[in-house]
């Protein structure tokens, strides 16, 4: 029987390549997000690699819109397995630079969405003790960055929730999993039509990876979800452990490169049309599909995503590493060829 799969900002980037990833399972994949054009390519692609799509335009910053879509997946698909809450808007500038609306919004569609996918997710799922939610975090919901000060104040309040919500689960001995997938620099289109009030057009910080490598990750946290969280990069890992280890030092150290890493040499206008309040692949809009425009500087695979997904083949290997390593040192004590 095929799952029945729910993705939040299916449309572009992570959630379109997720989708995907689905689809070619033979998933049945309802696709949440607020533009039609970028919707209805993605259900076009979800067709096409095997699955049944079904297209729901929605503002996941709406709970009531939320609530709607859930009902109208199950009542097409049947009762949702997984859950994905990827949905996201952003606002590259400088904190006094963004006005309390727009702090509102970002935190509305990066935190409160969230929430009310969650909430919509576990009315369903907790009836039923079955069900995966996955949270689509970020490194940058542990360890902050100048300039994204709405979207990492969003995505650390996810993690919060998120684990609070993971012991309330635990606590009544609930068959209903939930985990957050924490991604690096992705090459999505948000970069291109994200708010920004910076001089140069924005880029995501380096090392970048494609949407696949998310996704894949995306897919297997929704297969194996009885771990916390999934580190994907490893940049991820490095941003993470270094907030853990020095933190004033990293803060002064992104205090001097944080602003100019993230945005090319290119200028763009200060009018420039954003997606915060309406979406631009709306219906006079263009689908603007799963990647964005650093293509070329972005890896297609990440070792490090990979072995995370086989803890037990990377225990194994340490394991036989270190045995290894004693059976030479107690050959060499001996004064023995190591042959």
């Amino acid at each position: 029987m095929a799952q029945t799969v729910v993705i939040t900002g299916a449309s572009a980037g992570i959630g379109r390549a997720t989708a995907r990833m689905f689809a070619r399972r033979g998933a049945d994949v309802a696709l949440v997000a607020r533009g039609r054009a970028g919707l209805d390519a993605a259900a076009a692609e979800v067709v096409e690699l095997g699955g049944r799509a079904l297209p729901l335009p929605t503002d996941v910053a709406d709970h009531a819109q939320v609530a709607e879509a859930a009902d109208a997946a199950e009542a097409a698909f049947g009762p949702v397995d997984v859950w994905v809450n990827a949905a996201f808007t952003s606002v590259f500038a400088p904190f006094t630079d963004i006005t309390p609306q727009e702090y509102r919004r970002v935190t509305e569609v990066c935190y409160l969405g969230f929430v009310h996918g969650t909430r919509v997710a576990l009315e369903r799922m907790l009836p039923r003790d079955t069900g995966v939610i996955v949270q689509v975090g970020s490194a940058l919901g542990v360890r902050s960055i100048p300039l994204q000060s709405a979207y990492c104040g969003a995505k650390h309040a996810v993690n919060g929730f998120t684990s609070s919500i993971r012991t309330e689960l635990m606590h009544r001995h609930s068959r209903v999993r939930i985990t957050v997938v924490q991604m690096p620099a992705v090459n999505t289109p948000q970069f291109s039509w994200v708010l920004s009030r910076l001089p140069r057009h924005p880029q995501p910080v380096p090392p970048i990876y494609q949407p696949e490598v998310a996704a894949r990750a995306v897919v297997h946290a929704a297969d194996h979800p009885r771990r916390k969280q999934y580190y994907v990069g490893a940049s991820t890992v490095a941003t993470i452990l270094a907030d853990k280890v020095a933190p004033a030092l990293l803060d002064r150290y992104l205090a001097r490169t944080g602003f100019d890493s993230q945005q090319t040499d290119e200028k763009v206008a200060a009018d420039r049309p954003d997606n915060l309040w309406h979406p631009l692949d709306g219906p006079d809009g263009h689908d603007f599909g799963a990647h964005g425009a650093f293509g070329a500087r972005s890896a297609e695979h990440s070792p490090q995503a990979a072995l995370a997904r086989h803890p037990c083949v990377v225990a194994a290997a340490l394991a036989g590493t270190v045995l290894g390593a004693r059976g030479l040192r107690r050959v060499l004590a001996r004064g023995q060829p190591a042959g």
